[in-house]
């Protein structure tokens, strides 16, 4: 089959488009031919070599959302830990994927895996937001993020979110309440008194959330606090989801998605082949929406 290898690490180049064997299904799996795979941040981590990814064997295929074709159309995220979705074939557990709906295209729903998984378990099963609380989404232009404001908006939630000025339009679109410029306004003391705080950016944005929080608060992130970072406060709560890959949480992004309460993200589409280009764009940290290699 046709994939994208990672060589080794390091930049964009170290991804080569070549050949790869067929994958073959185990006990409780099936192989689906893969129409669209999506691109996360996740990837070019693993592509670095940062963290817990230095010592994957190479070569290596990226990729943990997919869209395709086995009998019936389906799409799916591959379990924690394990990768495969930047190619023609994948082989996983026939229990954690679900059947693509017509109206959704194979990009869209690949697309739409990983990021509304991971906003699902974080505001719902993690913070476990109420209607009525006041939410702080960091970079809500983004894939997780631009999922998260229109959730936490259905379940009722007032949602303040930073993104660059190009994007405003973006995210009120989605239904953000209040925006703010973090190129030019500092959220740290322009907000206060919020529920939660759901952080997608980390770094040096982090310490800055325990200063929007009101007593009892919940920070829900996913993207890691500098090394040697700690809390600065005892009386929030600091919580990260434990992004299970599951049908179940699939099938509700389906119901929502059914509602009207959310819409697919914004796509910019390559072919698989362009994966490094992809991968330069993803790495620029400024994107709307989400990436996506169409492979068929």
């Amino acid at each position: 089959m046709k994939a994208v290898l990672l060589m080794g690490h390091g930049g964009p180049e170290m991804l080569r488009y070549g050949e790869a064997p067929d994958p073959v299904a185990g006990t409780g799996e099936v192989v689906v031919d893969i129409h669209a795979a999506s691109v996360n941040a996740a990837d070019y981590k693993v592509r670095r070599g940062s963290g817990v990814y230095s010592k994957i064997p190479f070569p290596h295929i990226l990729g943990r959302d997919f869209s395709g074709v086995v009998g019936d159309a389906v799409f799916g995220v591959t379990e924690q830990g394990v990768e495969g979705a930047y190619a023609e074939k994948i082989a996983i557990k026939a229990a954690i994927v679900a059947r693509k709906p017509d109206r959704l295209g194979h990009a869209e729903a690949a697309a739409l895996g990983l990021t509304s998984l991971t906003a699902l378990w974080a505001l719902e099963d993690t913070a476990r937001l109420r209607s009525g609380e006041t939410i702080l989404i960091q970079g809500g232009a983004g894939g997780v993020a631009s999922f998260a404001i229109q959730l936490a908006k259905h379940i009722g939630a007032m949602v303040i979110t930073t993104a660059s000025a190009g994007n405003h339009a973006y995210v009120r679109s989605l239904g953000a309440d209040r925006v703010i410029d973090y190129r030019t306004q500092d959220f740290a003391t322009l907000v206060s008194d919020c529920d939660v705080v759901f952080d997608t950016v980390g770094g040096e944005v982090r310490a800055g959330c325990y200063a929007v929080l009101k007593r009892g608060g919940r920070l829900v992130w996913i993207a890691p606090a500098p090394d040697g970072f700690k809390p600065p406060r005892s009386d929030v709560e600091t919580l990260r989801p434990n992004v299970q890959r599951d049908r179940a949480h699939l099938q509700r992004m389906l119901q929502l998605l059914e509602a009207g309460a959310v819409k697919p993200p914004t796509i910019g589409r390559y072919p698989l082949a362009d994966a490094a280009e992809a991968h330069r764009v993803s790495e620029g940290r400024h994107l709307q929406g989400k990436l996506v290699l169409e492979v068929r």
